[in-house]
């Protein structure tokens, strides 16, 4: 049986996500590895140093390895990044409790 990942949350059938933006950050990691924008060495690499830096929910460790290999290929910029990030906080802000968070454009 392979090792476990610290905090990744699991029930008895297995790895599970507790939230949908968690199955999002696994699906996008997933996909820009495919895409080839990373390999999965400098991914594991990156999600190994946002595991030991801190303790916070698995997926928010995927979240931010993927935002820095982004920036660091010159995929996406801070500016792109900070934007984005505003854009989700003012439709989180926007929306209904319950809903669906929908960004425009």
């Amino acid at each position: 049986m392979p090792a476990e990942a610290p905090g990744l949350p699991r029930d008895v059938a297995g790895p599970v996500f507790r939230e949908p933006w968690e199955a999002q950050a696994f699906a996008m990691a997933v996909a820009a590895h495919q895409a080839g924008c990373f390999t999965w060495a400098e991914w594991t690499a990156a999600l190994g140093r946002h595991l030991a830096a801190c303790e916070a929910p698995y997926y928010a460790h995927w979240l931010a390895a993927l935002e820095e290999l982004l920036a660091e290929k010159g995929i996406l910029s801070t500016a792109e990044l900070a934007e984005r990030q505003e854009a989700w906080a003012r439709a989180a802000a926007a929306t209904p409790h319950g809903q669906p968070i929908l960004l425009p454009g």
